[in-house]
């Protein structure tokens, strides 16, 4: 049995990497689980599960509980949920056990490497002792990526573990040659290999409305229907009227945040490409907003935290793939298996053919 460690920072897309490369090894006959040593649920509103872990076990078709897979809850204030550091570690060790049984290969979905390190609890401390190599998951904003992506390799080469690769993932058109022609030899030179890059697609990378309301809460007070709707930017109506229209044309398939009493700005974004409006302050916006939202199929989501409490909040959200979305799960597959380079992977992995 191997173990791979698939790792990156917060909206790095990895669930979607672990996704595409479990379904590859199970398409080549390999038996696959999938473990989770630690999720962080972030700022949800409404009671919640791990959402990777359901997905996961789900296309594996793994037995367990998603509490069997999906073990340690972590937090920005994590001290004070672990007094026994230990028998949490031994914890995540009986769950790897227990997914390991019946399976050839176990991937592992890891934190940022530093999270929850001053525990012991991090991820390099724990897949060193499972002996699963990693590979890193890089999100691409700028040159600092690469820095950052250098950063974490290095740290993973001081502290003796494995080293599979990177991917780096979702990354936008415009950077995709820079990054094959440029980032990805700076890596190859340092002795860190890149086993794929794989393009920006909206569908796995962009969260949807309903995932803001997952985070955000509040009422829907219209437009339920539509809460699948792809969420590209974020924009703050907090202007005059008189120039509303040119701001919030510039965002397409947006969210627009502003007070349930600015029905002009609620009105002027009705008129642009806007996926929903999040209104502030508790206060209920005039009929002719909602009826408005109605014919253009936009959902209303109604807070009762101001406007920077509400931004604060959407910092914390990312696309999550649901089991019955075929369609990301489709493109997750599709993604990995047309970008990334599987066979280098399953050769330093040092994997043998699965048993028939």
């Amino acid at each position: 049995m191997k173990a791979i460690c698939v790792m990156g920072g917060f909206g790095s897309g990895k669930t979607a990497v672990c996704l595409g490369l479990a379904l590859s090894l199970k398409d080549r006959g390999y038996r696959v689980a999938f473990l989770k040593p630690m999720w962080n649920p972030g700022g949800l509103a409404r009671p919640a599960v791990d959402d990777d872990a359901t997905l996961m076990r789900a296309v594996l078709g793994m037995a367990e509980p998603v509490e069997g897979i999906s073990v340690l809850l972590t937090s920005p204030h994590y001290l004070q949920k672990y007094e026994r550091p230990e028998a949490d570690r031994q914890a995540v060790l009986e769950a790897f056990g227990r997914v390991a049984r019946k399976a050839d290969v176990v991937v592992l979905e890891g934190a940022s490497p530093h999270i929850m390190m001053s525990l012991n609890l991090d991820t390099v401390s724990l897949c060193r002792e499972l002996a699963a190599p990693g590979l890193f998951v890089a999100r691409v904003e700028n040159d600092f990526s690469l820095d950052t992506t250098l950063l974490f390799n290095e740290h993973l080469r001081a502290r003796e573990m494995g080293i599979l690769g990177t991917v780096f993932n979702n990354v936008p058109r415009t950077l995709l040659d820079k990054v094959k022609g440029i980032y990805a030899p700076i890596m190859e030179a340092r002795g860190f290999p890149v086993l794929g890059v794989i393009p920006k697609h909206l569908e796995v990378a962009v969260p949807t409305v309903s995932e803001y309301y997952d985070v955000l809460g509040g009422e829907i007070l219209v437009g339920e229907e539509h809460l699948d709707r792809l969420v590209e930017d974020v924009l703050v109506g907090a202007m005059t009227v008189e120039s509303a229209l040119s701001y919030l044309r510039r965002g397409t398939n947006k969210v627009v945040i502003t007070g349930g009493d600015r029905a002009d700005i609620a009105l002027a974004a009705l008129e642009t490409s806007t996926s929903a409006l999040i209104l502030t302050g508790g206060l209920y916006p005039d009929v002719r907003v909602i009826s408005r939202a109605g014919d253009k199929g936009v959902p209303i989501i109604l807070v009762h935290y101001d406007t920077y409490t509400a931004l604060s909040k959407l910092q914390e959200v990312s696309r999550r793939i649901k089991p019955a979305d075929a369609q990301g799960i489709a493109l997750a597959r599709g993604n990995f298996e047309h970008h990334c380079d599987l066979e280098r992977l399953l050769a330093a992995l040092q994997l043998p053919p699965p048993a028939r």
